[in-house]
């Protein structure tokens, strides 16, 4: 393995979500891995030209872009990080894990970094099997408050809401995300 090691970075956009299909999000860590390199591999630059050559161009496989993870994640080490994976709609998120765990199973040097909130926990120690240790992460209700007050801090119309709303909102809100 190389000196140096890869590092791509994902993360799940709640508002984007059913945009974001597998062949995208593993295509851009794909080319995050590849970024990092010195020189993309001939195998993978024939395929693209390949490709681009049919009709109206054609985007590689979800099968490829496994394979090409496999091989780059298993020549040097690589950290992939997928932020909010709970964001995630539940009935891609399996298939996403079942994904990733094919990548690690073929490139014994990559490392999976995941986040989101412990009601995924049980989806990924079961489609990682063994690959991944979980460690729960919990907010507290003073990081809530905070977090409300900064953002009460940069409204633009601090007018349209009195003294007792914003009271209300931060003795509630925090409330109902801790039961989350």
């Amino acid at each position: 393995m190389e000196g140096n090691a890869g590092v791509a970075c994902f993360y799940f956009d709640f508002a984007v979500k059913e945009e974001q299909s597998l062949e995208e999000i593993l295509g851009l860590v794909l080319k995050q891995v590849v970024g990092g390199l010195d020189k993309v591999p001939e195998k993978m630059v024939e395929i693209f030209r390949d490709r681009k050559k049919a009709i109206g161009g054609q985007r590689i496989q979800l099968k490829q872009i496994v394979g090409f993870l496999q091989d780059i994640t298993s020549a040097r080490r690589t950290f992939i990080c997928m932020d909010a994976l709970d964001e995630y709609p539940a009935r891609h998120r399996m298939k996403l894990l079942d994904l990733l765990n094919q990548v690690l199973q073929g490139a014994p040097g990559a490392r999976l970094f995941l986040t989101g909130r412990e009601h995924i926990r049980d989806e990924v120690d079961k489609n990682l099997a063994g690959r991944a240790v979980t460690r729960p992460i919990t907010s507290s209700g003073n990081d809530i408050i905070t977090f409300l007050h900064a953002k009460l801090k940069e409204d633009t119309m601090p007018h349209a809401m009195d003294e007792s709303l914003e009271e209300e909102i931060l003795q509630n809100l925090p409330k109902t995300v801790s039961e989350m």
